[in-house]
């Protein structure tokens, strides 16, 4: 009998899964193309690379990456720190590695990495006190090493997908709700160590209107990006804000504004509509996980998944305060790229076929 391929097989065992990928990847490379055409090329081969990457933690079984949980975690603390030391200074911030013609950015390659730990290690043996402590020091040294960079976008979403895995466990839920009522009561002190162009975003938030051609700029450019668009927008090259450079980082913090423009709100929606079909498609995943520690892994991802999608289109449209996060998928940057199609290629292989 003719052995399937599995690149075929793959794509035919969830359809909806694999369709919604595929479109989200396809309008990433339409919208760039009209909107960043000088970065079009490097972007393509960052499409290729994810694709490959994804297939191959597709194929392999969930047990067989967790063999490796701890190394990862090894791992991922020596490329943050590697950050640190190597990384090349952009506007004030440490958080790419050059890499001949390309830039690594390992605060986004790592969290799919960390995932498989946390899942792992709170699944294995007894939860008890002594356990939940460590694995709290634990989790803490990475998010801290991506927020002294700065980059405060990527290390909330570490801390997000972490206390996914958390929740997901045989952990007491009354501990996590004194977690959280307990940042909620300490939260105001974050104020005192953001940077201060973290702080004029939050400031910006609140009214726009008090600096329009300083702080709230970005904000204000993409709400009117995104609304001018109005029903079928205004056609991919034609939209104002986007080509005449009114939209700051169209290709990446801004993406959902650009489709909102040029591809109207029927653009918009189908991005939206995909992304929330992953989404949907992962919560069954969850449901019929291959182990607990998958079902953490999964859980984790999910809830990382939402919060981005949900920050990145709520800034986009002035809503949320303006933040550093990529539209998973669609917007451009290798590394974001690279880690949610890694990401969606484990939680792929961590359930029951």
């Amino acid at each position: 009998m003719k052995r399937q391929n599995p690149i075929f097989g793959f794509l035919t065992k969830d359809i909806s899964f694999s369709f919604s990928i595929i479109f989200l990847l396809f309008l990433s490379i339409i919208i760039l193309k009209s909107v960043a055409p000088s970065i079009f090329l490097l972007y393509f081969l960052s499409v290729f690379i994810g694709i490959c990457a994804f297939f191959v933690f597709a194929q392999l079984d969930f047990d067989i990456i967790s063999l490796f949980s701890k190394h990862l975690y090894i791992f991922s603390i020596i490329l943050l720190l590697a950050t640190l030391i190597i990384g090349s200074v952009t506007r004030g911030t440490i958080r790419w590695i050059p890499i001949g013609p390309i830039s690594l950015q390992p605060a986004e390659i790592v969290r799919p990495f960390l995932l498989i730990f946390f899942a792992n290690y709170l699944t294995f043996g007894k939860l008890d006190f002594i356990k939940i402590v460590k694995t709290f020091a634990l989790a803490l040294l990475p998010v801290f090493l991506i927020f002294i960079q700065p980059s405060l976008g990527v290390s909330v979403l570490t801390l997000v997908g972490f206390l996914g895995v958390l929740i997901s466990s045989k952990i007491d839920k009354k501990y996590v709700l004194f977690g959280g009522v307990a940042l909620l009561v300490v939260s105001p002190l974050f104020w005192f160590v953001m940077a201060p162009y973290q702080q004029q975003r939050i400031i910006t938030f609140v009214s726009p209107s008090s600096d329009p051609l300083g702080a709230g700029y970005n904000s204000l450019q993409s709400t009117i990006a995104a609304g001018s668009g109005k029903i079928t927008g205004l056609g991919l090259g034609r939209g104002i804000q986007t080509q005449l450079s009114f939209l700051p980082e169209k290709q990446a913090d801004f993406i959902f504004s650009a489709i909102s423009e040029e591809l109207g709100f029927v653009g918009a929606l189908l991005a939206t509509l995909a992304s929330f079909i992953i989404l949907y498609r992962l919560t069954a995943y969850i449901e019929q996980a291959v182990s607990p520690a998958a079902r953490g892994y999964l859980s984790g991802f999910f809830l990382t998944y939402l919060i981005q999608i949900f920050i990145h289109i709520g800034m986009n449209i002035g809503l949320l305060p303006v933040t550093g996060l990529p539209f998973p998928l669609v917007s451009a940057g290798g590394s974001s790229l690279l880690a949610t199609l890694i990401g969606l290629g484990i939680a792929s292989s961590s359930y029951k076929r």
